[in-house]
């Protein structure tokens, strides 16, 4: 079974990657007004999330990577 990027990596360089821990005292909710925020002002989405038997989660973020092209001289 092919695995998809693992957190810090990047496929193409098109991806940044952001692994968080949610601890298990943190309702859906809240976990997801977090997210919600990221999303509108740091521009995170959502790649994966694991709930484990313990309640904590295990979050990880991507944003699209901006190309940084150097100024040049328009012709």
């Amino acid at each position: 079974m092919a695995e998809g990027p693992r957190p810090g990596q990047h496929r193409g360089m098109d991806y940044e990657y952001a692994p968080l821990r949610l601890p298990s005292n943190v309702d859906r909710l809240t976990a997801a007004a977090q997210l919600a925020i990221q999303a509108e002002f740091s521009g995170w989405e959502l790649a994966r999330v694991r709930l484990y038997r313990d309640g904590t989660r295990q979050v990880v973020l991507r944003r699209r990577l901006v190309n940084q092209s150097q100024p040049g001289l328009s012709y």
